[in-house]
C-alpha cells in the first residue's frame, strides 16, 4: 500500500519518493511486522491459553524432561507470524507484483494445513494430527500450482531453469520436470523446518537466518546491474520478495520474544510448515534452489537424520543410528541442555548461511 504513495506523490515530494526504494521498504516491513508481533503477541498467547487448557500433547517417547517442563504450553503461535507477515507485506510491497502474491498465498495455504494439523492434535489429544498422506496431498497440490504460476509469470528463457552454485551463468533447463522439482524444493523445505521445530527457539532462529540470506539474494537477482556483476541469473521483479523476506524476519524476531526458552508459546505446524514453504518458494522464484540446500543446511541435516533413522530401523529389524530423531533429540538424550543445543545449532546455521552466500561471488 505504501508503494502507491510513491506512484501518486513521489515526483512532487522527496519524502514519498523514499517508498520507491526496495531497501527502505524492506526495513519498514521488518520493523512493522516486529511491532505487530509485540503488540498482538500477549493477546494471542492469552487467547490460546484460554482455549488450550492442557496445551499441545507431548510425545510419550520423547525426552522425559519435556513431560515435566513443557506440559501446558500452547501451540499454533505460528498464527502470530502469519498475521504480522501478511499485514506487513500488504503494507509495504508492490501489490502489482505477481511473485509477491504467489509466495504470500502459498505461505498462507501451508499455514492453513498446519493449523488444521495442530487443531486435530489438540482436539484428539494425541501427536498424530492430520494424516501424512492428506498433509502431503495439500502441500503437493499447492506447490504444483505455485510453481506453474511462477513458470507462466517468468521469462520463458528462465521459466524452467535452475542455477548451479559456484558456476558462472550455468543454468540447467528441466523442462516440464521443473514442476515436480519445484514441488520437491517447497514441500521438502516445509517439512524440514517442521522437523526442526522441536525445542524452544530452535527453528525460528535458522528460519530468520535463511530469510536474511534470501532477502539479499532476491534483491541481487532482481537488480540487473548486480546480477550481471555477480554473473547470476537476472529475474525481473524478484526484488519485491526482499520486502516479504524482511517481513518474515521481523515476524520471526517478534515470535522469538515469546518462544525463547522457556517458551510461552510454540509455533506448531501452523508456523513451521508455512515458514518452510515460504523459503522454498522464494528459492524457486529466484532460481537458487540448490543454494537453499546450503544456507538451510541445518534443516537438511534434521530431515536426513529422520530418513536415516527410519530407514535403518526398518532394514535392521529395530536398531537405531541415533538415540532419537530428529537429531536435536539425540543430543538431548546424550545430556546436552536445551539452550546449548539451540545456540550451537544456530551457530551451525550461521556458518552454513555464510557458505551459501559465498557461492554468489565464487563463480
Amino acid at each position: 500500500m505504501f508503494y502507491y504513495l510513491y506512484t501518486l506523490w513521489g515526483q512532487e515530494n522527496v519524502l514519498f519518493n523514499l517508498f520507491r526504494y526496495i531497501t527502505f521498504r524492506t526495513a519498514g516491513a521488518l520493523l512493522t511486522s516486529l511491532l505487530i508481533s509485540f503488540l498482538c503477541g500477549p493477546m494471542l498467547i492469552r487467547w490460546l491459553k484460554s482455549h488450550q487448557r492442557r496445551g499441545q500433547p507431548i510425545r510419550d517417547d520423547g525426552p522425559t524432561s519435556h513431560l515435566l517442563t513443557k506440559q501446558g504450553t500452547p501451540t499454533m503461535g505460528g498464527s502470530l507470524i502469519l498475521f504480522a507477515l501478511t499485514l506487513s507485506t500488504l503494507l509495504w510491497a508492490n501489490l502489482t507484483n505477481g511473485y509477491v502474491w504467489i509466495v504470500l498465498l502459498l505461505t498462507l495455504g501451508f499455514g492453513c494445513v498446519g493449523a488444521l494439523d495442530d487443531y486435530l492434535k489438540l482436539t484428539k489429544r494425541n501427536t498424530k494430527g492430520l494424516s501424512a498422506k492428506k498433509k502431503l496431498f495439500f502441500q503437493i497440490a499447492m506447490s504444483a500450482l505455485a510453481t506453474y504460476a511462477v513458470m507462466e509469470l517468468g521469462n520463458p528463457a528462465l521459466a524452467t531453469s535452475t542455477s548451479i552454485p559456484f558456476f558462472k551463468n550455468i543454468l540447467i533447463n528441466l523442462g516440464w520436470f521443473y514442476v515436480p522439482f519445484g514441488i520437491i524444493v517447497v514441500v521438502g523445505s516445509s517439512n524440514a523446518v517442521n522437523l526442526t521445530d522441536g525445542l524452544d527457539g530452535l527453528a525460528i532462529g535458522p528460519v530468520m537466518i535463511v530469510a536474511t540470506c534470501f532477502v539479499l539474494i532476491s534483491y541481487l537477482v532482481g537488480n540487473h546491474v548486480f546480477a550481471n556483476y555477480l554473473q547470476i541469473a537476472f529475474v525481473p521483479g524478484t526484488g519485491e520478495l526482499a520486502i516479504f523476506g524482511g517481513a518474515l524476519i521481523g515476524a520471526g524476531l517478534g515470535f522469538l520474544w515469546y518462544n525463547a526458552p522457556p517458551a510461552k508459546v510454540w509455533m506448531g505446524d501452523t508456523g513451521s510448515l508455512a515458514a518452510g514453504g515460504a523459503l522454498g518458494m522464494v528459492a524457486v522464484i529466484t532460481k537458487h534452489e540448490f543454494v537453499l540446500a546450503i544456507v538451510g543446511g541445518l534443516f537438511v541435516m534434521e530431515a536426513i537424520s529422520v530418513i536415516l533413522q527410519v530407514g535403518y530401523f526398518k532394514l535392521s529389524g529395530g536398531q537405531r543410528i541415533f538415540l532419537m530423531a530428529p537429531i536435536h533429540h539425540h543430543f538431548e538424550k546424550k545430556g546436552w541442555s536445551e539452550p546449548t543445543i539451540v545456540f550451537r545449532f544456530w551457530i551451525i546455521a550461521i556458518v552454513l548461511a555464510l557458505v551459501g552466500l559465498s557461492t554468489l561471488k565464487l563463480r
